[in-house]
């Protein structure tokens, strides 16, 4: 795992999505326990987790329309976190605003890097 020491971000994409779909977790984890919390959290967790599920199994696709198809599932599962997470802070206090704006941007980091992968290995 390579870091950069000044940004703390991680360049492995694999750790990445890991540990995003780690910090969904965690996130999720703290929110109260209302039905919309619990709904959007289960779609949130699935979708956060599906990124980096779809990730590891692009580098292991047998062919080129296996690999875009895979990196095109993890666009749209980020685009789908991003979605949830958006609804879970609209939603909620501002005590979980920042942990949300957080995980936001990263769900929209990993939107912009999946469709840079898409559009060059095309």
């Amino acid at each position: 795992m390579t870091e950069n020491p000044n940004t703390k971000r991680v360049f492995d994409l694999e750790e990445r999505t890991l540990r995003f779909a780690l910090r969904v977790r965690l996130f999720i984890k703290k929110l109260p326990g209302t039905t919309a919390n619990i709904e959007d959290g289960k779609q949130l967790i699935r979708a956060s987790g599906s990124v980096g599920a779809n990730y590891i199994e692009a580098n292991e696709s047998l062919s080129k329309k296996d690999f875009h198809y895979r990196i095109k599932v993890c666009l749209k599962e980020s685009k789908e976190s991003a979605y949830f997470l958006r609804l879970i802070k609209e939603n909620n206090s501002t005590h979980y605003t920042k942990e949300a704006e957080i995980l936001l941007t990263e769900a929209n980091e990993l939107k912009r890097i999946f469709a840079s992968i898409l559009e060059r290995s095309k």
